[in-house]
């Protein structure tokens, strides 16, 4: 392709900014990446509070984000914050130890015993029958094969047929119990549904393995975690300020026209030309959102195939709250509210986070989910006021809100649409209408498989 083309971005936050970077290493310096807010980093929103960040969106990372890597050796940044560890309560605000932590506590409780081998059974099962399942990206899993590449270091360019890899499109809970591991769910849960990314019982496999991969998920069980001093935003901040072209902030993209081997952008109510548009906003958002936030689909001239697919997309209501407390009632670490993580728990607070342990005078955040596929959504303040007065029975009352944040989350498809091939159909659409599709549904919804998204994107089309 002709590295003189002008290309346009759409989206300012992790897959966007990771486009113009990794377009920008291959030569391609004529793009624009234009971004609705007046900042970059989208769901990576580190805000202010009394001389420090705190956390509203993304809060950490493990060594196996190499595509985050990437961004901080462009950008001569490392991961510099806070140690973080945690602890658990049940839903009555009691501290538990869900986990056996010494071998005497493994002998005596037999469950925790099953639950060892269920887990070492179930890495086997993911390196063998399950060969190809971690692979970024979607391509070919519903056809029972894989197409990507690798999650080391050097990212190899693997790709097969493994006809097992159709059992991904079932709801992880029904792939766990077919499999005869169905206690690894404990494990899962906490950096799947806690972090917002919905129930066991609804989202497929696929979802939750492409990002918590075998050695991602044991990253996080030993709190091998990565955080930055300024926050998870900061990364998107350094990455706009390094890149050649930085993101056009506050610009409202009013119509896309795409004609004669041309993409025309009204942005800001003035037309600008392209020759071709990367994508990595939503594609599709059912109902309208109080934000004012649109799908690609109602500002594009949408192809009746593009209308016909991304409408299947539905996405998680997941809420965060910031808040204060008095300083006797400010908890001595986070907590995972297990009990709350299951679907009759719905709108309930799952976990809450303490980033700074050197003083009190910060903010906690909480975080909700309000959406299940079988159930009625909780409406937000309804939800608002329930994590709350889950914070009282917690022994950690707030005493104000200073931030809160219902934003939009891990969108995803459910598993008829997945087994039918949604992505194979979605990927064989790209360029068609001079158009590439990228962001959170092509991959998924957290910061490290969106950029890494962008990466595949860029080899396989620039």
């Amino acid at each position: 392709m002709d590295k003189n083309i002008r290309i346009a971005i759409i989206g300012g936050g992790p897959a966007g900014l990771s486009a113009g970077m990794y377009l920008e290493k291959k030569g391609y310096e004529n793009y624009v990446i234009f971004e609705r807010q007046d900042r970059v980093g989208g769901k990576c929103w580190s805000p202010h509070y009394n001389g420090r960040r705190y956390e509203m969106g993304a809060i950490m990372g493990v060594p196996s984000y190499y595509a985050v890597h990437d961004v901080e050796e462009f950008c001569g940044i490392t991961h510099d914050g806070p140690k973080l560890n945690r602890n658990y309560k049940n839903a009555n605000g009691d501290v538990i130890e869900p986990f056996a932590r010494t071998l005497g506590n493994i002998i005596k409780n037999p469950w925790m015993l099953k639950m060892k081998g269920q887990l070492k059974k179930f890495g086997e099962l993911l390196e063998t029958k399950y060969k190809g399942y971690d692979v970024n990206g979607h391509r070919g899993v519903a056809e029972g094969r894989y197409d990507g590449y690798a999650v080391t270091p050097g990212r190899e360019k693997i790709e097969g047929v493994n006809p097992n890899l159709k059992d991904l499109a079932l709801p992880f809970k029904k792939f766990c119990e077919m499999n005869g591991v169905p206690l690894v769910q404990k494990i899962w849960i906490g950096p799947f549904t806690s972090f917002g990314y919905g129930y066991f019982d609804e989202i497929p496999a696929a979802y939750v393995l492409k990002y918590l991969d075998y050695q991602t998920c044991m990253n996080f069980v030993k709190v091998n975690l990565w955080t930055w001093k300024e926050g998870t935003q900061y990364i998107w901040e350094q990455l706009n300020a390094h890149l050649k072209n930085p993101a056009r902030l506050n610009s409202t993209i009013d119509k896309v026209e795409r004609k004669d081997g041309k993409v025309y952008v009204t942005v800001n109510g003035k037309v600008e030309e392209y020759d071709k548009i990367i994508v990595t906003a939503p594609l599709y958002i059912p109902n309208k959102r109080a934000d004012g936030q649109k799908g690609m689909v109602e500002y594009f001239d949408a192809r009746a195939d593009e209308l016909e697919l991304f409408s299947k997309i539905d996405y998680e209501r997941y809420d965060v709250q910031a808040f204060l407390t008095d300083p006797d009632k400010h908890p001595e670490i986070s907590y995972y509210v297990f009990d709350n993580m299951e679907p009759e728990k719905l709108g309930h607070l799952m976990v809450y986070y303490r980033r700074w342990k050197d003083t009190v005078d910060q903010v906690i955040t909480t975080y909700a989910l309000r959406k299940h596929k079988n159930s009625k959504e909780i409406p937000y303040e309804e939800c608002r006021q329930m994590v709350q007065d889950d914070l009282k029975i917690m022994h950690n009352p707030a005493k104000e809100v200073i931030n809160e944040w219902s934003v939009y989350y891990f969108p995803h498809v459910f598993t008829e649409d997945y087994a039918a091939g949604w992505y194979d159909k979605v990927e064989a659409m790209q360029g068609k209408y001079d158009t590439y599709y990228a962001g959170e549904v092509m991959s998924f919804g957290d910061m490290d498989e969106t950029a890494e998204y962008s990466r595949e994107l860029v080899e396989r089309f620039f």
